[in-house]
C-alpha cells in the first residue's frame, strides 16, 4: 500500500500507485539464478519452513484474499483455490480472474505448493491451506477521494461478511484505504464473533506522510508491518499505533499473476500474507481453538522488540515466528476474550470515531484505542512487482498513479539514540523519523 512512494532497493527500483495497487517495478538484475524458486524465498529459510511443515502445512484451513481475484490456473496454486465471490462487476471474468496479479501473489506466499516446473516451482508459507478468492472493483477508477473509499469500502463490509460465511478461518485483506466506515466496522465485528481472524497490511508509505490506514486501524483488525533481511523495519513500511506485529516483506519471491506466473514484490501486503499463513499453521494443529487463543498464541510467541518495551510502532509487539508457536504454544488463555486492546477500547468509547493513541499495555489488556480518520481512497499494499522468468528477473514497467492530494506534512519526531547495532535505519533527508526503539527480532 502507499501513496505514490519509491523505494530504492539493492537489486531493483519499485514504485507505489496513489488510487490502486501498487503491483509493478522494475528488475535491475536476475532473481532467480539457483535451481529452484524455493531457493530463492529467504523468508521461507529464515522462518524454517520446512521445520514446521513436519508438524503443519495450514491443512484443514481456508483462507479468504480479499484482493484482486486469484487465478487458479497458476502452476503453483493448483488445486488450492476455491470457489468465490466476485465484486468487481466493473472488471471481466470473476473471482478467479486476476484484473491486476496481485490477488494471486498474496494466494502464492500463503499457499503455493512448488509444483511448477515439475516441483521446482515456488511455495507458500502456509502450502495445505485452501484459499478463497474474493475479488473487489478496482478503486482506482473513482473520480475523487470520496468516490474512491466509497468504492473499497462499499465492497470490503460484505466481501468480510461473505469470508466469514463461507468457512474462512483467516481474511486477509492487502488492501487499504485512509478512512473506515461503520459498515466496514461492524463487518469487522461479525467476523470476530462467528470465529474468524483479520490481517491488514498498514501501508508502505512511510517516507510520503505515514497516514493512518484502514482496515488495519479497525478495531478488531490486526495491523501488520514488513521487516526486511536483517529483520527491521523497512523504510517503506508505515509505522504507529495500528502497528500490531511484523513479518517478512522485502525481495519477496513467490507465484504470482502475469505470463510467467512468478513475480518479485516488496510491501506490507507480503507481511500480511505471511501473518495470515503463520495462523493457518498454528489453526491446523489445533482446530479446537478460538480466534482469540490463535491470536493469543501468535503474539504469546513473537520475535519481540528488544529494547525493553513490550511493544513499538515500527513492529507492533514483535515479528510472526510460528515456528516457536508450533513448538511450544503455552496456554491459549481464555476462548472468548481478544487479546488486542483496540477493540474493547472501541467498545467502551462513546465517540463513533476514536482517535489513535498507542498501545502501551500488555495485548490482553484493552486500554488504548487505535483509531482514527483521514480519507483518501483505497490502495493495494504490495510495493513493486518484477515478473520472473524461468533464469531471471523479466523488466517490468514502472507503474505510478498520480496522486489526487497530497498529504500534510508529518511534525517532526523526537527519538531516543538506539542501542549499537539495532534500532531503525538512519533518517535520510526529507524522509519520516522512524519510530523510537529497536524494530528487529528473530525467528
Amino acid at each position: 500500500m502507499g501513496t505514490g512512494s519509491t523505494r530504492r532497493g539493492v537489486r531493483r527500483v519499485v514504485a507505489a500507485t496513489a488510487l490502486g495497487l501498487l503491483l509493478t517495478g522494475t528488475a535491475a538484475a536476475p532473481a532467480v539464478s539457483a535451481e529452484t524458486i524455493r531457493q530463492e524465498q529467504w523468508y521461507l529459510d529464515r522462518m524454517q519452513a520446512e521445520n514446521m511443515w513436519k508438524t503443519s502445512t495450514g491443512r484443514g484451513v481456508t483462507v479468504a484474499v480479499i484482493d484482486t481475484g486469484v487465478d487458479g490456473t497458476n502452476p503453483d496454486l493448483i488445486g488450492r483455490v476455491l470457489p468465490g465471490k466476485n465484486y468487481a462487476t466493473d472488471q471481466p471474468g470473476d473471482e478467479h480472474t486476476d484484473y491486476d496479479g496481485h490477488g494471486t501473489g498474496m494466494a502464492g506466499l500463503i499457499a503455493a505448493t512448488g509444483a511448477n516446473g515439475g516441483g521446482r516451482g515456488s511455495f507458500g508459507l502456509a502450502p495445505g491451506a485452501k484459499i478463497l478468492p474474493i475479488r473487489l472493483p478496482e478503486s482506482g477508477k473513482g473520480a475523487n477521494l470520496i468516490e474512491g473509499n466509497k468504492v473499497f469500502n462499499g465492497a470490503l463490509a460484505p466481501a468480510i461478511r461473505y469470508a466469514t460465511d463461507h468457512g474462512a478461518k483467516v481474511i486477509n485483506i492487502s488492501q487499504a484505504a485512509r478512512e473506515d466506515t461503520p459498515e466496514v466496522a461492524e463487518a469487522v465485528k461479525y467476523a470476530l464473533k462467528k470465529g474468524s481472524l483479520i490481517f491488514a497490511g498498514v501501508g508502505n508509505d512511510a517516507e510520503q506522510g505515514n497516514l493512518l490506514m484502514y482496515p488495519a486501524a479497525t478495531p478488531g483488525v490486526v495491523g501488520v508491518a514488513a521487516v526486511g533481511k536483517n529483520l527491521h523495519r523497512t523504510d517503506f513500511s508505515q509505522y504507529g499505533p495500528q502497528v500490531d506485529m511484523a513479518a517478512p516483506g522485502e525481495d519477496m519471491v513467490h507465484a504470482c499473476g502475469g505470463k510467467t506466473g512468478l513475480c518479485e514484490t516488496s510491501g506490507t501486503s507480503d507481511a500480511t500474507a505471511l501473518a495470515s499463513a503463520s495462523a493457518a499453521l498454528i489453526w491446523s494443529v489445533h482446530p479446537t481453538w478460538t480466534n482469540n487463543q490463535v491470536l493469543r498464541v501468535m503474539l504469546n510467541t513473537i520475535g519481540g522488540p528488544t529494547d525493553g518495551a513490550k511493544r513499538n510502532d515500527a513492529i507492533g509487539y514483535g515479528i510472526v515466528r510460528p515456528r516457536i508457536a508450533l513448538q511450544n504454544p503455552g496456554d491459549p488463555g481464555p476462548a472468548d476474550v481478544y487479546p488486542l486492546p483496540d477493540l474493547a477500547e472501541a467498545q467502551q468509547s462513546a465517540s463513533p470515531a476514536p482517535t489513535p493513541s498507542a498501545k502501551e499495555s500488555e495485548p490482553a489488556k484493552a486500554v488504548a484505542a487505535t483509531k482514527g480518520d483521514d480519507g483518501t481512497p483505497w490502495l493495494g499494499i504490495g510495493l513493486g512487482v518484477g515478473a520472473l522468468g524461468v533464469i531471471g528477473v523479466a523488466a517490468a514497467v514502472v507503474v505510478r498513479k498520480r496522486r489526487t492530494t497530497a498529504p500534510p506534512t508529518p511534525q517532526p519526531q523526537q527519538h531516543p539514540t538506539p542501542q549499537q547495532g539495532f534500532g531503525p535505519p538512519p533518517v535520510m533527508p526529507g524522509s519520516i523519523p522512524p519510530p523510537p526503539g529497536r524494530d528487529s527480532g528473530t525467528f
